[in-house]
């Protein structure tokens, strides 16, 4: 994945994908939004999503049913890999990277960490 996206986790919008692209991206139910969400819990202009300086923000433009990042009612939030993003009734996940790419990486640097570790272990038995 090269670009972040949110995901549709709501049931009708699961599995469905908008990638966001740096800059700031409209999202509602009017059709002139960027991300456009047929729902009615959703305003016609519901939000905005905004690349500022490497970080998402989730900005609520006064919709009437609320934007809520994990589960909290927000007007403005920075968001990261795995966040809930609810417009009305409809809920995404915001994601940065596909599932397993951490968890990968991470063992990988277990296991360099694990030899360096035998290599002192090793060394210091024999200076004694």
């Amino acid at each position: 994945m090269h670009e972040p996206v949110i995901e549709g986790v709501t049931a009708g919008w699961e599995g469905r994908r908008f990638s966001l692209r740096p800059g700031r991206q409209t999202i509602g139910r009017g059709n002139g939004n960027d991300i456009v969400i047929g729902d009615v819990s959703v305003s016609s202009t519901h939000a905005w999503i905004m690349n500022q300086q490497g970080h998402y923000v989730v900005m609520n433009t006064l919709s009437t049913n609320g934007t809520f990042v994990n589960n909290k009612r927000v007007h403005e939030a920075i968001i990261k890999h795995g966040d809930r993003l609810r417009f009305g009734q409809v809920e995404f996940v915001f994601l940065t990277k596909e599932p397993g790419k951490r968890v990968h990486v991470s063992l990988a640097w277990l296991g360099l960490g694990l030899a360096v570790l035998a290599g002192l272990i090793a060394l210091a038995w024999w200076r004694l």
